[in-house]
């Protein structure tokens, strides 16, 4: 079967690749590399995922500025296009392949207790890889962001309007009102596809007695079919969205396949100065005569800080690397959501639409290519969000703790490759707890905390920058395991969904073979649970907190308000990494409104 997917995806990008070609004045067209280097540009930016993109736009907008655009990987990848193959880029050249250090509380079933944490090397970064699926978060976070970590100017209402400036929302009932926005560079809105079991879910909801909602709108809580960043039927990236259509710009300099090596810093002066880079087995040293902007993510910034010379003054000392400033902070206040691999639930009807029998045939993959619909076109096989609260959440407003995605199916619909290999799931796990379900009828729930207090680190393997960095999310580490407590109120929450009576007319059942590893625990209970959910632990890659914001005059701080770098001058940090805390919700377009708030920040000092 796996030979049998490979050959869908295959075809199916190669019909893609005609119909969507590359012709001149297209604006979609791909991004060509930049061969002719300069020695100086006004501003150069590393990393060109979900905030570089758009700040490489943004920036190129100023005919007088010259900008250089620097990423790691090469190009997008035509099969990423497509929504359903989503997870397919993970564990390639388009992916980092980030493994995190041995985890105590999670991941307990993988091999080594490492969790996979893929992240994307290529144009779009993250946005090329990721489930596309659109989440702004709550108000109060960006409320607390200014009132408890203080972050003046980051308020729901001054963050606001970055998001709607983003956006040209497809749906014609959202699109040009209040929370939403039109003729924007990102286009957002529904897959043109919905199964039985989508509207299941959407039911099941109501009966609990949830609103059936725009969770980016008024309100977060409730249910509602996936939003998502999708032009077409297919991915809209950062680079699909702001890189293509600006990439003749001759201010505009876009280089791939280009490893950072450091910052280069005046350590007198504490000022960046620029960048050094290899390509293609040359070495670079180019020139900032304005600022560099620092927009690798939450796990490769700080890296390059450190590399730079600039962090924890005994680590840096430890792997042999001249201090510039230290910065304790650096690489600190890492953290994520975090939940189980999806929950599988049997049901009695032939609606599964994560099936290769069902998805990967002729008419459906000509639907795809042709019009942009069939099940093809579905997030990664994600159809519903949902926003919930525990009983363990205090907060008597619209402040919901759990997070459900939706899957009208399950990894192991057919060869199981899903869960095997982009999960990290051993044989034995395979072998005992999901195999004996492959082919049959599904669907699946991935539920999740909302506001982690776990906190963990980024380090440096060695002074060497093309060594991957030492990840530890340090999961399920709270002391007083408040994470794991609501996790498991995630998933009793999804258990009783299950009973509900859209779902029970499907012969809806919760696949009760007990998880490997917690035969000892009593069944069903919250040990139980738990037990679980630190075996079957991944990452849902919305990590953050890094360089944390702040006032500048706080010692957890590492940039203040303006996103500058405290202690460094010229040097802007503006990715996941900024944010002191993670969003109630997907962080992509979080990301893309710190890119397009940054970029109004550095016009402001500059023009």
């Amino acid at each position: 079967m796996l030979q049998f997917r490979e050959y869908a995806i295959a075809i199916t990008t190669l019909l893609t690749s005609l119909i969507f070609s590359d012709t001149p004045g297209d604006p979609e067209g791909y991004v060509r590399d930049a061969t002719n280097i300069k020695t100086s540009y006004d501003f150069i930016i590393i990393g060109a995922g979900s905030a570089g993109s758009v700040i490489a736009n943004r920036l190129s907008e100023v005919a007088d500025w010259n900008i250089l655009l620097l990423e790691a990987g090469g190009d997008e990848s035509m099969a990423g296009q497509i929504p359903i193959f989503a997870a397919s880029l993970q564990l390639t050249n388009k992916d980092w392949q980030y493994k995190t250090t041995p985890q105590k509380n999670a991941c307990l079933k993988n091999l080594n207790q490492q969790c996979l944490w893929p992240r994307g090397k290529m144009l779009g970064g993250s946005s090329s890889i990721n489930y596309m699926l659109y989440v702004r978060g709550n108000k109060k976070d960006y409320d607390d962001w200014r009132d408890v970590y203080g972050c003046d100017g980051w308020g729901y209402d001054d963050v606001l309007p970055y998001f709607i400036k983003s956006e040209d929302n497809q749906n014609p009932y959202l699109a040009g009102t209040k929370y939403h926005g039109k003729g924007g560079y990102l286009t957002v809105g529904e897959p043109g596809f919905r199964s039985p079991l989508a509207a299941a879910f959407i039911q099941g909801g109501v009966e609990m007695g949830y609103e059936n909602r725009d969770y980016n709108g008024e309100f977060q809580t409730g249910f509602m079919f996936s939003q998502g960043t999708i032009r077409r039927g297919s991915r809209c990236s950062t680079s699909k969205a702001f890189l293509r259509p600006v990439r003749n710009r001759p201010n505009l300099h876009i280089s791939m396949n280009s490893q950072v090596i450091k910052i280069m810093i005046d350590p007198d002066t504490k000022t960046a100065t620029g960048v050094q880079f290899e390509k293609n087995g040359r070495m670079y040293f180019v020139e900032a005569t304005k600022e560099v902007v620092l927009s690798a993510g939450a796990v490769a910034s700080p890296q390059i800080l450190m590399l730079s010379g600039v962090g924890p003054k005994d680590h840096l000392e430890e792997k042999g690397i001249p201090l510039i400033l230290d910065k304790p902070k650096v690489g600190e206040n890492l953290h994520d959501h975090v939940g189980l691999i999806g929950m599988v639930f049997l049901i009695d009807k032939p609606y599964s639409q994560i099936s290769a029998s069902r998805i990967m045939n002729l008419p459906v993959l000509l639907n795809y290519t042709l019009f942009g619909g069939s099940a093809m076109s579905t997030l990664g096989g994600v159809e519903g969000v949902a926003f919930v609260k525990s009983k363990l959440e205090t907060d008597t407003g619209d402040y919901p703790d759990i997070q459900m995605h939706f899957g009208s199916g399950s990894d192991i619909s057919d060869d199981g490759v899903g869960i095997r290999y982009a999960h990290g799931t051993t044989d034995e796990v395979w072998n005992k707890y999901y195999k004996p379900i492959v082919n049959r009828d599904s669907w699946t729930i991935f539920p999740y905390f909302l506001r982690p207090k776990s906190r963990g680190n980024i380090r440096l393997a060695s002074n060497d920058p093309y060594d991957k960095p030492l990840i530890n999310p340090n999961y399920f580490s709270d002391d007083s395991d408040y994470d794991i407590k609501v996790t498991v109120e995630s998933v009793k929450f999804s258990i009783a969904l299950s009973k509900t009576e859209a779902f029970q007319k499907m012969g809806s059942r919760l696949y009760d073979m007990p998880y490997p590893g917690c035969e000892d625990k009593p069944l069903w209970t919250d040990e139980y649970w738990a037990c679980w959910i630190k075996s079957s632990s991944f990452t849902l890659a919305h990590t953050v907190g890094t360089c944390r914001m702040g006032a500048a005059t706080d010692e957890k701080a590492v940039v203040d308000p303006e996103l500058k770098f405290i202690g460094i001058k010229n040097l802007r940090v503006a990715d996941t990494s900024v944010m002191p805390a993670v969003p109630s919700g997907n962080s992509n377009a979080a990301t893309i409104m710190v890119g397009e708030k940054a970029s109004d920040l550095i016009k402001k000092t500059w023009l």
